[in-house]
């Protein structure tokens, strides 16, 4: 499979800039998580109120790369979504609450692609992923597709947010919050191959170590998941 990556954003606790990501990329460390928000001040008031932490880290990394932008098709990847407004939706059903309507259709995976098709008035394909360990790639798979059928650019995105403390002693692959955003075009630059074939587990999520790449300029990745392993290789720097 072959892409090119147009564009990139990328956020985290402390992390939002190029820079910012430049320098964590040469010394990683897991970043302090208290619940910090993105700016997503290019939205009205009104429109922002309904947003959890979640979906303002995907419309903070995604909108720049779209803004100005005709029609762009979209696929989201994140394996645990809303963790947050799903454990208060089970927290009210186990007080014998009323369940508030809103907060349960926010929670489903898709409902920020549909938030963001509504603010965007974009009604391109859209596509809403749930993977373990190689959702990136997947959504790759899913992109791509979308290029093939004659997209002339996709927006991916992938995001996870720390999850709430219950859910914490289960959930081992997300260091802290963080979103990345692609977007992606049908040029020749990167190759994505999949293989057989075991190996040890990446030091951070995989979309991590991509923005480690992009920001130290490296030419070749390796992701293994499963038995399958994900090379992949960079035309140029």
């Amino acid at each position: 499979m072959h892409f090119r990556i147009e564009q990139w954003r990328a956020w985290a606790p402390g992390l939002d800039s190029a820079a910012d990501w430049h320098a964590w990329s040469h010394t990683p460390v897991a970043q302090p998580d208290d619940g910090q928000q993105p700016d997503v001040g290019f939205l009205p008031a009104l429109q922002r109120r309904r947003l959890s932490r979640l979906a303002r880290m995907m419309f903070h990394v995604a909108w720049p790369l779209a803004d100005g932008r005709g029609p762009l098709p979209l696929v989201f990847a994140s394996r645990h979504g809303e963790t947050s407004r799903t454990l208060a939706v089970l927290e009210d059903l186990g007080r014998g609450e009323p369940l508030s309507p809103t907060q349960f259709s926010l929670s489903v995976h898709n409902a920020i692609i549909g938030l963001w098709s509504i603010l965007r008035g974009d009604t391109s394909e859209m596509s809403a992923m749930a993977a373990a360990g190689d959702g990136l790639e997947q959504a790759l798979l899913e992109a791509a597709g979308l290029l093939g059928d004659g997209a002339a650019a996709v927006l991916l995105v992938v995001a996870e947010e720390l999850p709430p403390a219950l859910y914490r002693p289960s959930i081992d692959d997300v260091p802290f919050s963080y979103a990345l955003a692609l977007r992606l075009s049908a040029t020749p630059d990167w190759q994505l191959e999949l293989a057989s074939g075991d190996g040890p587990r990446s030091a951070w999520p995989h979309s991590l170590e991509l923005v480690r790449a992009l920001s130290l300029h490296r030419t070749t990745l390796q992701h293994h998941c499963k038995g399958r392993q994900w090379n992949w290789s960079r035309s140029k720097a």
